[in-house]
């Protein structure tokens, strides 16, 4: 199954003999690869670009084992773009590869593979493209070794609007195979459930995992899974490395302290699977420093590790919100409005209102409220008090899970449709 990702090759496009090395980084399988070598390998096809000229090596495939030290890899791609004036395309896959676990503990010397890329580029007629699944490689020690000359495009799993059509049921259907088992493009080629699930389980613990301890050299799994366990379950809900800790000594863990908590989400957000959200206050116009929020970039990921119990769709019906707006590209936070209200006895108590997402894109800013259902006005007034109380003139959006026709309520809030803001991104400017 062919499954076109036209956003990703528009950027790609628009990036196109820059003079910058391109940095394609994303979760293992969520497509990098099949978007370079493929699709956008096609396109450049289809563009007039000779086959010949477009150099592609897999440093993941034990086939291609050798290239994974820089000085062969360079002799490799020094015999396969010739001297000229005319542009060629080197794409390499997972260059991570080529980053000894010696020369990540070396705080001195940059690893090699970062002068190859470098020498690519002076040669003048080299368009180079790399894809990496650890965040480690975009450092910025990284981005220094580049010399200002990284460019990245950050890839994540199908969103909904590009899962729909490929699933082939009804937009409900999808959904519902969606928020189960997530949006990595494999999952699409299972005819059932118990395969996607083994496929799910089998990919979160002998590649994400282990990958992680192995990388990270951790003596053994069980600590960095039970963070793994706890941000599954607590998706979408505030806390911070001591809280989790001190949730650990409780459980008899208590060998895993906050640094602890702290250096494994770290490895976990350098791997991609999960992303740190920062709580924002509107109106100080500032970041509040903890607790934050986690959410998982695939969700099937997320419930595999889970067993697929705790099904909240709310919870991960928020998680896939949050998904879809760093799809759309928009920086994301957690809203703070500070609100003063009378209590019984009439005195004003101050009161934290939370906006679940705070979504900025250059000038633009808009907030959105997940709220599953809206059955009365006062469920209406209690989603929309923290929207309204932010006192300025950008949108304001609340989606609901239920199909209904947009709406703009007496506060000029827009009321959507799960399904509708998922699959047309103008929807929120109505």
């Amino acid at each position: 199954m062919v499954i076109n990702r036209p956003d990703y090759i528009s950027k790609l496009e628009e990036r196109r003999e820059n003079g910058s090395i391109k940095v394609i980084t994303g979760i293992r399988r969520c497509g990098k690869s099949f978007l370079l070598f493929d699709l956008y390998s096609r396109h450049l096809c289809e563009a007039g670009i000779p086959e010949s000229h477009i150099v592609r090596v897999a440093l993941d495939d034990e086939v291609n084992a050798e290239y994974r030290d820089p000085r062969k890899l360079s002799e490799y791609l020094d015999g396969l773009i010739s001297d000229g004036p005319e542009m060629h395309y080197a794409m390499i896959d997972e260059v991570q590869y080529a980053i000894s676990k010696e020369e990540l503990r070396d705080t001195e010397n940059p690893p090699r593979i970062y002068g190859v890329l470098n020498g690519l580029l002076r040669r003048g007629n080299a368009d180079v493209y790399v894809t990496g699944s650890n965040s480690k490689f975009l450092s910025s020690d990284v981005r220094t070794e580049f010399r200002g000359r990284g460019d990245e495009v950050r890839v994540l799993p199908l969103s909904f609007s590009e899962y729909l059509p490929a699933h082939g049921g009804t937009a409900e259907e999808a959904w519902i195979d969606y928020v189960t088992y997530g949006g990595l493009p494999h999952i699409l080629s299972f005819s059932s459930d118990e395969g996607r699930a083994a496929y799910l389980t089998n990919l979160m613990d002998k590649v994400y995992i282990d990958d992680i301890v192995e990388r990270n050299g951790l003596r053994g799994n069980v600590a960095i899974e039970s963070v793994v366990d706890v941000l599954a379950s607590a998706v979408g809900s505030l806390t911070n490395p001591t809280k989790l800790a001190n949730t650990f000594a409780s459980n008899g863990m208590g060998n895993i302290d906050d640094k602890t908590v702290r250096a494994y989400i770290d490895y976990l957000k350098d791997a991609f699977l999960v992303e740190e959200v920062s709580r924002y206050d509107v109106k100080g116009r500032k970041h509040i420093g903890s607790p934050k929020k986690y959410y998982y970039e695939d969700l099937g990921l997320r419930n595999a590790r889970l067993n697929f119990r705790q099904q909240e769709e709310t919870h991960l019906m928020e998680n896939a919100l949050y998904n879809e707006m760093r799809f759309r590209g928009f920086s994301v936070d957690v809203g703070v409005v500070n609100h003063s209200e009378k209590d019984e006895e009439g005195r004003f108590r101050r009161k934290q209102l939370e906006i679940d997402f705070v979504c900025n894109k250059g000038s633009r800013r808009y907030y959105i409220q997940s709220a599953f259902a809206i059955p009365d006005s006062r469920k209406m007034e209690q989603e929309q008090r923290s929207l309204v109380g932010t006192g300025d003139s950008f949108r304001k959006v609340i989606v609901v899970r239920n199909r209904v026709k947009p709406w703009h309520n007496d506060q000029g809030i827009l009321v959507v449709g799960l399904t509708d803001f998922l699959t047309d991104p103008g929807i929120i400017d109505l």
